[in-house]
């Protein structure tokens, strides 16, 4: 199986390598093609998204009060756009984007599209990684700068609005975007590594205890970090959601496949255990404890 995937990662690759230099399509066997790498609108409006794109362009109407607000400010900035052709969310919201930008006459050559891949072996990645040291764990996500330094990002769907978002980051300091406890780790990461992430797990339980909305903000970012070659600090993600999330089995299920798999199984076999013990019903922790011993 492992060899597979190698060859698949090879295959697509050598696709992209070899083809245009932006709105390169993936097309594998018989599934659902999508794009990868730099695009633009042309891409975006191509046979397989137009229908969707030109849709949620078309239908969407702009808080026109905002937009004159917004105005010529967001000129001074340049954007880099991280989204999926495959997922919900920008299917929704980027076009509703172009059309605030367009309508802000916003110059085409500021704005940066790069179209992720879904795939496990490179979840969330591009095969330029333009991704790379940015925390880009959710998509679509907005990343707006100001004299090269950024400013501040919308993440997954906008607080209030695209347009009231957006002038919030323009004319404030204190937007904050969804997902705030990934932000704030990644931080803890970039500044004090993986011990200081290790030695405020208790304080960070404390401060995000009730405001997380759900266990899949830290699951998903932790599986991108395990994507990543990130696999300790996955580890100490998947710690902290089980901390923030104990009711639900599936924070226990997650942090012990990725001790498992990284060198840990008899950590591993301790972390469903104390799960079954806390859902003994639970036919899935059985499974993965048999799993675990095999």
């Amino acid at each position: 199986m492992r060899n597979y995937t190698l060859i698949l990662v090879t295959i697509l690759f050598s696709i992209v390598t070899n083809a245009q230099d932006i709105n390169n399509e993936i097309a594998i066997d018989d599934e659902t093609p999508f794009l990868l790498g730099k695009i633009n609108k042309d891409g975006l409006t191509s046979e397989n998204y137009n229908q969707w794109f030109s849709k949620n362009f078309e239908n969407y109407e702009l808080d026109q009060a905002t937009i004159k607000a917004i105005g010529s400010k967001l000129q001074e900035y340049q954007i880099t756009l991280f989204m999926g052709t495959w997922c919900g969310d920008s299917k929704k919201e980027v076009p509703r984007f172009y059309k605030i930008l367009e309508a802000c006459d916003f110059p085409e050559d500021q704005l940066t599209v790069i179209a992720l891949s879904r795939k496990s072996y490179m979840y969330k990645q591009s095969p330029n990684h333009y991704e790379a040291g940015l925390n880009i764990h959710r998509v679509p996500t907005f990343v707006f700068y100001k004299d090269r330094k950024e400013a501040n990002r919308i993440i997954e769907h906008p607080v209030e609005s695209l347009e009231k978002d957006i002038l919030s980051i323009l004319t404030s300091d204190d937007y904050q975007s969804n997902y705030e406890i990934v932000t704030k780790i990644s931080n803890v990461l970039k500044e004090d590594g993986l011990n200081g992430l290790k030695k405020q797990r208790k304080k960070l339980v404390k401060a995000f205890d009730g405001k997380v909305s759900s266990m899949y903000e830290l699951n998903t970012y932790g599986r991108i970090l395990y994507s990543t070659n990130r696999s300790n600090e996955a580890i100490e993600v998947y710690k902290l959601n089980a901390k923030l999330f104990p009711e639900n089995p599936r924070t226990h299920m997650s942090l012990a496949n990725t001790l498992g798999i990284n060198g840990n199984p008899k950590e591993a076999v301790k972390v469903i255990e104390k799960a079954i013990k806390l859902f003994p019903d639970n036919q899935d922790l059985v499974d993965n404890l048999k799993a675990l011993n095999n």
